[in-house]
């Protein structure tokens, strides 16, 4: 059984990292990750486009010059999506928070373990939670960096103002909001951040007992080593 300490430490990093998994899943489901408005002008008048959207679905409204509203819908993303390199860039960002998911997944798992038993195998121990960790916050700061480009240089949101209404001509301005389900990922990087910190001061807290356990016999005299 492990020691009321190690117990203590892992618990409170599987908490940590049932957060991350909980907040992944949020992120994921959420459609709050971009507000946008767009503007095109015609002929005659132009018109502004309010979209909000998350990965996979949104909605959109159309206004005119007076801000009178004309129509308001909800758009599957994938539906409004004509480029491939656009619904390449969201589907890589979907498959990136999918592979963050099973991280954290497993480094629940492990921590798990760790709190209620001594694994043998030593990938299952500290490692195994720090590469975990490690992981699930390298590709949740992928999809942080991703989406933002997606939406500066693939124009997303103009592409999907024009899947909802086909009918816009010439794009003038563009202004983004980002939204608490693109936001929620940095509380993600700080949860894996305070895991690994917490199964670091348990490692460095056994490497220091252990370490001042052998001092005794390195120091003492070579009469009584023999002996």
């Amino acid at each position: 059984m492990p020691s009321r300490k190690k117990t203590t430490m892992f618990a409170s990093a599987f908490l940590t990292c049932a957060c991350s998994f909980v907040t992944i899943c949020v992120v994921l489901g959420s459609q709050h990750w971009m507000s946008s408005k767009v503007r095109f002008s015609g002929t005659n008048s132009s018109t502004t486009v309010s979209l909000t959207y998350g990965l996979f679905s949104g909605t959109c409204e159309q206004l005119v010059d007076a801000g009178l509203q004309v129509s308001e819908s909800t758009f599957k993303v994938a539906d409004n999506l004509k480029s491939i390199e656009a619904k390449g860039m969201i589907t890589a960002i979907v498959v990136i928070l999918v592979l963050s998911l099973l991280s954290s997944l497993l480094s629940s798992g492990f921590t798990c373990t760790n709190a209620v038993s001594n694994p043998y195998q030593t990938f299952l121990g500290p490692i195994g939670v720090y590469t975990w960790n490690s992981l699930c916050g390298i590709l949740i700061l992928l999809a942080m960096i991703l989406f933002p480009v997606s939406i500066e240089a693939k124009n997303l949101s103009v592409e999907l103002a024009r899947g909802c209404f086909p009918f816009l001509q010439t794009h003038t301005e563009s202004t983004h909001a980002y939204g608490y389900s693109y936001w929620l990922m940095l509380l993600i990087l700080f949860q894996n951040i305070a895991s690994i910190f917490i199964i670091y001061l348990y490692d460095h807290a056994r490497y220091s007992k252990k370490k001042q356990q052998d001092r005794p016999i390195e120091n003492a005299p070579k009469d009584v080593i023999l002996f």
